[in-house]
């Protein structure tokens, strides 16, 4: 006989996270509000200066400020308790905007390079005095911008994406300074885009993990600290009544918060309700599995009876 019980939990933490999430969405509104204060002026000083580094840095303070208002405006949605549409609420928005600004950090970067060639092919003059200027102001606002940021929750992968683009403004702002210093004293031109082209490995080798992490996540795939192996084991090995674990699902809203689904066939004395608030508790105290569905089962699955009746 197979157990009709199922078991839901609750205990979604969402309370305990909202303290979190109201102090991310306000660094992340503050870092927006200083990036977008200063991008115009950087794009005429790009324009009027001849520098592809000031111009590429403007670019991608303009995606940074784009970036960083649907950061906070995610912040802003995972506040919204669950509803009959969005069971989960809308933690995850948080998750979709991360991997949507490391894909908007590589199209920039692809046009970068590809201006960064047209240039080295075409050298043009630059006003190094005023790249000199503006590079610097830059780089404090980017200094201010990242103290800012560091205020927030470094795990969140929203945050890390924020962070990413501002990181990689302050590498920009750097490159400008280095390469107008470099055209002073030389008038080698080209090593505007030369450095460039430098803050653009960079800045593709930081979007990386985010985009991998962020994409993991969209696809439910397993938590890295996760492992069905492990855990059937664990069940098993401490709670009595458990004799097989199978069916077993881990995936993830936001990084901080995992769900699972499992079958547990049980012995035949077993109590279906103690059994499952054991299980519920070995999995949120040992593996921080925060919601977790549970079927239990006396002999045999329902779910091959059904699959073998399909076949």
């Amino acid at each position: 006989m197979t157990g009709a019980t199922h078991s839901h939990g609750h205990s979604h933490g969402h309370s305990h996270g909202i303290a979190d999430i109201e102090k991310n969405g306000r660094v992340l509104g503050l870092v927006a509000l200083l990036i977008g204060s200063f991008m115009i002026a950087e794009f005429v000083g790009g324009l009027l200066s001849g520098s592809l580094a000031l111009l590429a840095d403007s670019g991608h303070m303009l995606s940074d400020f784009a970036s960083l208002t649907l950061a906070w405006y995610a912040f802003r949605l995972s506040k919204r308790e669950p509803t009959a549409r969005m069971t989960y609420g809308a933690d995850r928005m948080q998750i979709l905007v991360a991997f949507g600004n490391t894909m908007l950090m590589v199209f920039l970067c692809v046009w970068i390079v590809s201006e960064a060639v047209r240039r080295i092919i075409s050298p043009g003059a630059i006003l190094s005095e005023m790249m000199l200027v503006i590079a610097t102001i830059g780089l404090v606002v980017n200094i201010l911008a990242l103290i800012i940021i560091s205020r927030a929750n470094r795990d969140n992968l929203n945050v890390r994406g924020a962070r990413l683009h501002v990181i990689g403004d302050l590498l920009g702002s750097l490159a400008a300074i280095t390469a107008a210093g470099i055209i002073m004293m030389t008038g080698w031109t080209i090593a505007d885009p030369l450095l460039s082209l430098v803050i653009v490995a960079i800045i593709l080798r930081n979007a990386w993990p985010v985009m991998k992490d962020s994409a993991h996540i969209l696809l439910e795939g397993t938590p890295d600290h996760l492992s069905g192996q492990d855990v059937r084991a664990d069940l098993t090995g401490h709670i009595d009544d458990v004799v097989d674990i199978h069916h077993l699902h881990f995936w993830s809203i936001t990084q901080a918060r995992t769900v699972a689904t499992l079958h547990a066939r049980v012995r035949e004395s077993a109590v279906p309700h103690d059994v499952i608030g054991r299980i519920k508790e070995r999995l949120h105290d040992g593996f921080g599995i925060e919601h977790t569905t549970v079927e239990i089962e006396y002999d045999h699955c329902a779910d091959d009876d059904h699959q073998h009746a399909h076949s």
